[in-house]
Parts: structure tokens; sequence; C-alpha cells
């Protein structure tokens, strides 16, 4: 799962979410991939779809530990 990309192209600034706690359920059975059930996954995420991974990443039973900027433009206070 490292460096899977979440959602559209609409947006150049991407953020990586280290999420802990995945668990396999109903939800997750739908994919075509099984999620780890310790350890951490890297998820890519565009900004405008931010909020719709951190809701499905709690829905699936995880949680978010960390977040990084991937491009420069998107880090704060440069």
């Amino acid at each position: 799962m490292l460096g899977q990309v979440i959602g559209g192209n609409s947006s150049s600034r991407y953020f990586r979410y280290e999420v802990v706690g995945l668990r396999q359920s109903e939800d997750t059975n739908k994919i075509d991939y099984p999620i780890r059930s310790s350890g951490s996954v890297f998820i890519t995420v565009p900004y405008n779809r931010m909020n719709q991974e951190m809701q499905r990443v709690t829905r699936l039973g995880g949680r978010i530990v960390n977040i990084h900027p991937l491009n420069p433009e998107a880090e704060v206070g440069n």
C-alpha cells in the first residue's frame, strides 16, 4: 500500500497519511486487496480529498498518526 494514491487529479498538493490499526471488515472486503491489521499503512491523498479520506480511515477502524506534505509548496511556514 506504500504510495497508494486516493482521489482525483485536480489538486497539485498531496499529503501522505501514516495510518495504524486498519482492519479487514465488510467495507474492506469489497476491495481487491487485503488490509493489514498491524503496522503502518501509508496513503497519499490530494488536498481536496483529505477530509473524505480521514472519515474513511475512521470508519475502517484506523487512526492517522502522522500527516506529511509531499510537495515543497504545501509546507507551511516556508
